[in-house]
């Protein structure tokens, strides 16, 4: 097609088609726990931020994503019996967040899947090339953001 030589040099593209395909990768490297990557992500930082209890704007902003997205996540995850929801005490409109026994094991697994994952990309591009291209990466984010 025409748009093809755009396509090729074009940041925005290459940084989406790349959002897509390694959402697409994570769907499969996490389907035998029948997560999504967002669900997975939020089990990895539920983990990771236990003790403390986690509310559900601390995941939006941390992830960049929408309450709403969290919000339909944690419905998901909390169905699926890995955490669950409580009131906050000092807060009434909010809730607190913890994992159960259930969702602690599997947060491990997401967590492993994750850092496999990393360790393979590590190996395929190198640990400096793949820092340059996050560092170039995050300067996008920020001119998209101006």
């Amino acid at each position: 097609m025409r748009i093809d030589a755009f396509l090729h040099e074009s940041p925005m593209f290459a940084v989406n088609r790349a959002a897509r395909r390694f959402e697409s990768l994570t769907t499969q490297v996490l389907a035998a726990d029948s997560l999504g990557f967002l669900e997975g992500l939020v089990l990895a930082a539920m983990f990771f931020e236990a003790p403390r209890l986690v509310k559900p704007s601390q995941l939006a902003e941390t992830f960049g994503t929408t309450r709403g997205n969290v919000s339909h996540c944690v419905s998901s995850l909390e169905a699926k019996g890995l955490l669950q929801r409580k009131i906050d005490p000092e807060d009434a409109r909010a809730y607190l967040l913890t994992l159960k026994p259930q969702g602690k094991k599997c947060a491990v697994r997401v967590i492993g899947v994750f850092d496999k994952l990393q360790k393979e990309f590590e190996q395929e591009i190198g640990k400096a090339a793949l820092s340059e291209t996050l560092k170039a990466i995050r300067k996008l984010e920020a001119l998209a953001g101006r």
